[in-house]
């Protein structure tokens, strides 16, 4: 897959990017190498032009999104000028978000083959590229599988073999694993690095899961108002305004060099450790802090409820309380149930058996306008619920439906996901920019329950954290909060309970440190790196303010 010739894969030289009717470029100026089997990763705030420059790099930006293109792009000495995205198939590979919305056959073994017959490849070519990609990518048990019924996981690395039997020298990844569980991302990774290092193909990968993909990367590429910035990633963790969580408990600790991965973090922090030995941890209310309520009354309950889709049983006998004031997260593998029972649990979708009840009301039999205030829902496609032409209008038009004053949602949105153009069409917004918008326009009725679907994909860390911080607000107010999520620094940050779910059944609940770090797999990094009940560096920072005013030998707050 590799040929010879210079040792730059991607070549970029004074390249600017400003879309049409845009006040601003959305890159500037951008001098940008990354050679031959290095794994670049590419970081940035939502709406920074993360999906911009991915677009530069394969060619797509300008030829296909319009607006105007300056400086020069070579893919392996091709300048993108002269040479339009279908040129470079055969050079360039492209794996989006959602893999499943990019299939274009039923099964894995066509898939794997489509792209090939597009270029016109000889039969016995196919079937021996074919081969191979089944076995470098370890899904040779899949290959008659409809793609429709594998793994979130699965499906993502099926995307990578159906672009990867061509046989490109560059692979461009956007949130490669966004959507899925912490195995299913391990899987991911291992097949992305696999590449790098045995065939010595270029990937650069842009990912908002930064403490899933650091550890892996050569190069990390830092975009930040329309500026790019790439260097060694350990140097260029110290001053980015993305960094993962043990990049920032090493900040914190003036560790260097700065840990990449967890190993790095256990590693660096013995003395930690060893100090957090030394004094147990105190019980601390927080000024201003609502005393606790022994026992929060339960808004919603479900009682047996099952979902069956076809032969399928999505969620089976599941009893569930949620509690005012509560943020629980719901948790498992892709494939588990948990969008299922959100849906059924907010009254439109399927129910076979079993009993929801809101305030004593099954919400099933609701009108829509009722259900909305007694439960809102934020789906994993927010898109789905986007039709009119402008952000403005969008929040417009819930204020209007709710009775909310004008500028409620807008406020809501700005608080979630700031400085979007209230003149931007929803399509034209960043995955984090649009779920954030549906967030704003399902808060603005006020909901007593809010459920919210995987609501942390394509949101950077700032986002998350103010996400974070508008959930605890809600249940500060009295409401209940269930988000489903495979991201488990979010919940750490954010919940108060976990419940898992497997094969449709709840088979753990209780709260959030108890729970995850119980398992290796739903564990966050600070826990892994730390251990005494830390989940997050705010956790690390809390326990040293709780001592004497002398901070810990070697770290300084």
């Amino acid at each position: 897959m590799t040929g010879p010739g210079s040792s730059d894969a991607l070549s970029l030289r004074g390249v600017s990017v400003r879309y049409d009717g845009a006040d601003q470029p959305v890159l500037r100026d951008v001098d940008l190498v990354v050679e031959e089997g290095e794994l670049a990763l590419v970081v940035g705030r939502t709406g920074s032009g993360k999906s911009t420059l991915l677009g530069v790099l394969n060619g797509l930006v300008p030829h296909l999104t319009g607006g105007e293109l300056s400086g020069s792009v070579r893919i392996h000495g091709r300048d993108t000028r002269d040479h339009r995205p279908r040129d470079l198939a055969g050079l360039v590979g492209v794996v989006g978000q959602d893999p499943l919305a990019g299939f274009v056959t039923d099964t894995v073994e066509e898939e794997l083959a489509y792209g090939m017959e597009q270029l016109g490849l000889a039969p016995a070519v196919m079937r021996r590229r074919v081969e191979e990609t089944l076995d470098l990518l370890g899904i040779a048990d899949l290959r008659d599988a409809p793609l429709a019924e594998l793994s979130g996981g699965q499906q993502q690395r099926v995307a990578i073999g159906s672009v990867l039997t061509p046989h490109p020298r560059v692979l461009v990844l956007d949130e490669p694993t966004s959507a899925l569980d912490p195995t299913g991302a391990e899987e991911v990774l291992a097949a992305i690095t696999r590449l790098v290092h045995d065939l010595a193909v270029t990937v650069v990968v842009a990912e908002h899961r930064v403490e899933r993909v650091l550890a892996y990367a050569d190069r990390v590429i830092h975009v930040a108002d329309g500026r790019v910035e790439s260097g060694d990633p350990a140097g260029l963790m110290r001053t980015s305004t993305i960094a993962p969580p043990v990049v920032e408990l090493g900040r914190w600790a003036h560790w260097s060099p700065l840990p990449m991965s967890v190993r790095d973090a256990w590693r660096a922090g013995r003395d930690l450790r060893h100090e957090l030995d030394r004094v147990p941890p105190s019980p601390v209310v927080e000024e201003g802090a609502p005393a606790p309520v022994s026992k929060p009354a339960e808004v919603l309950t479900a009682s047996g409820l099952t979902v069956r889709h076809g032969d399928l049983v999505a969620v089976r006998a599941v009893d569930l309380a949620l509690r005012a004031g509560e943020v629980a997260a719901l948790m498992g593998r892709n494939g588990a149930g948990k969008s299922s029972l959100l849906w059924a649990l907010q009254g439109t979708g399927a129910r076979t058996s079993g009993s929801v009840l809101v305030d004593g009301t099954d919400p099933s039999g609701l009108s829509a306008s009722v259900r909305r205030r007694r439960v809102g829902l934020v789906p994993q496609t927010p898109a789905d619920l986007l039709y009119l032409p402008t952000v403005e209008k969008e929040c417009a038009q819930a204020d209007e439906e709710t009775g909310s004053a004008p500028g409620t949602c807008r406020g809501l949105l700005d608080r979630i996901v700031p400085g979007i153009d209230g003149r931007t069409h929803p399509r034209d917004l960043s995955e984090g920019q649009r779920l954030g918008l549906v967030l704003a326009v399902q808060l603005t009725a006020e909901p007593g329950i809010v459920l919210l679907d995987e609501p942390t994909r394509g949101l950077d860390y700032q986002g998350k954290a103010a996400l974070a911080a508008l959930l605890r607000g809600l249940a500060a107010e009295g409401r209940a909060v269930l988000l489903s999520t495979h991201d488990v620094e979010f919940v750490a940050e954010a919940a108060d309970r976990v419940l898992v779910m497997a094969s449709g059944e709840v088979v753990a609940d209780g709260p959030t440190a108890e729970v995850v770090t119980a398992s290796p797999a739903f564990a966050p990094q600070v826990a892994k790196a730390l251990g005494h009940g830390l989940l997050t560096v705010d956790d690390v920072r809390e326990r040293f303010s709780e001592r004497a005013a002398e901070p810990p030998t070697g770290v300084l707050p």
